[in-house]
């Protein structure tokens, strides 16, 4: 098995700094670190990781190690890999195959290449190990135990296995913890999304009508920094109950038909395909701006688009220019992939170290339960949340109440 396929380990230096930097801002994480070298809980466990590839994930990669993991890593995407951080992983012994901009062709081998070291334990953002075990290569899943699911698109893949009766191990829904969709989907979507929009247009916020496709976690986190930005916000969305609390959250709701000929920016945070359609776009105004906020390259329909624009160009770095017919023109960011890493940064550091830390604290719980688990898709403990959370006030300084014996008994009792 290869070592590594970077592009430049000589870029290693500058990917050690930006992993130093989310280190010092990652409390969580760097205790586990500590704990783990001196506990060695991964001893004799292969784990091969696929999530987006930069400094966060870096970071989680190595103290998996340092608690004797034996890592393999790809990304998730091939825009949101940064070369310099892969080498600096591959400088540090860390089995990992990634580039930024791989073809859909290099992305698949790097996928595969990252499988070839027979994984105990698999890390998944998306499902695309997951998928390749169940399709291309089942041979390189013969030793897996069981794995975690990092995003909601890779959840609902996993559930879909699951109902076909297909999936061969447990997977922990990471994305459904607390201490995850609370605030990775909410604050840190919301906040990345829109350092990653403003500073590819170099346009205000205030005073545009911003469209939001989607009032899940993601798109809750994204309208509320919208409007304290200072837009005009609108919401479409299929599911009643969550139109209505967007209505109650003080938004317009209607349907995307309706919204597209509004709306200045556009952002889709389904994880469904084809939420904004070449139709919709030819009802845009001059010019509108059109991101991704949702994991692939689907939500917003670039295989149309492509197909339908009549021309196209780079209007700005990462952002590309494609007229109608007609002679309308819409704006794509980050060729509609995530936008918020596949054209900026990511999320928070503070943000990834919530969801990073319920990450090894479930990788850890597969390796000390699997046997006693079915291959279902499977909630993380509540335990797990409870701990994270409790690590991160501590790390704030924060104390909150404790109940007392006598609230616990009432609570638990039916007579008052």
């Amino acid at each position: 098995m290869k070592k590594y396929e970077i592009k430049d380990i000589s870029m290693a230096p500058s990917g050690h700094r930006k992993i130093q930097w989310v280190k010092n801002n990652m409390p969580l994480l760097s205790a586990f670190e500590e704990e783990f070298r001196r506990e060695k809980p991964f001893d004799n466990t292969k784990i091969s990781l696929s999530i987006h590839l930069e400094a966060k994930t870096a970071y989680l990669c190595l103290v998996l190690a340092a608690g004797g993991a034996s890592m393999s890593v790809t990304g998730s995407n091939s825009l949101s890999t940064q070369d310099d951080v892969a080498a600096a992983l591959a400088d540090s012994g860390i089995k990992v195959f990634a580039v930024h901009g791989a073809t859909d062709e290099q992305y698949s081998r790097h996928i595969e290449m990252c499988l070839e070291h027979k994984p105990n334990i698999i890390i998944d953002d998306g499902g695309d190990l997951v998928e390749m075990i169940h399709g291309k290569r089942p041979d390189l899943g013969e030793e897996v135990i069981g794995g975690c699911e990092e995003t909601t698109t890779g959840v609902i893949r996993l559930k879909a296995m699951e109902r076909e009766g297909i999936l061969r191990f447990p997977m922990v829904a990471v994305n459904d913890a607390r201490c995850k969709h609370l605030f990775d989907n909410r604050y840190g979507t919301g906040q990345s999304v829109w350092d990653s929009i403003m500073r590819n247009t170099n346009l205000i916020v205030a005073s545009k009508t911003v469209v939001v496709a989607g009032y899940g976690w993601c798109g809750r986190g994204i309208a509320m920094r919208a409007a304290a930005l200072g837009a005009r916000v609108i919401i479409t969305e299929i599911d009643p109950v969550k139109a209505m609390e967007a209505v109650m959250d003080g938004y317009e709701v209607m349907t995307m038909e309706e919204a597209a000929p509004r709306g200045d920016m556009f952002i889709s945070a389904t994880g469904c395909k084809h939420t904004v359609t070449p139709g919709h776009m030819a009802k845009m105004k001059r010019g509108a701006i059109l991101s991704n906020a949702g994991h692939f390259n689907v939500e917003i329909d670039m295989e149309g688009l492509e197909k339908t624009a009549v021309s196209k160009r780079e209007a700005r770095a990462n952002i590309t220019e494609y007229t109608l017919p007609g002679g309308n023109t819409v704006n794509v960011i980050g060729e509609g992939r995530l936008v918020n890493i596949a054209a900026a940064d990511g999320h928070p550091a503070e943000i990834m170290d919530l969801s990073f830390a319920v990450q090894a604290m479930s990788a850890l719980y597969i390796k000390k339960n699997h046997e006693n688990l079915d291959s279902k898709v499977i909630d993380v403990s509540s335990e797990i949340d409870r701990m994270v959370a409790e690590r991160r006030l501590n790390a704030w300084d924060i104390k909150i109440d404790r109940l007392t014996d006598q609230q616990k008994e009432y609570l638990n009792s039916w007579q008052l």
